[in-house]
């Protein structure tokens, strides 16, 4: 069964294990990886970012 890093650890799971430089490296690029998948399936969006920046109220 797979998680989340979210994920609570299941009670009988090893909680200390470290991971490696190796595997930390793997992690990350592969966390990075299904993020820029996820950014690309986003767009084009439907509605622009909107360009409007509320002026300061008056005092």
């Amino acid at each position: 069964m797979t998680r989340d890093r979210k994920d609570p650890p299941d009670p009988t799971e090893d909680r200390d294990c470290p991971e490696s430089g190796q595997q930390r490296r793997q992690r990350k690029d592969h966390e990075s990886s299904n993020q820029d998948q996820a950014l690309e399936e986003t767009f084009p969006a439907s509605d622009p970012v909107s360009p409007f920046v509320p002026a300061k109220t008056p005092e």
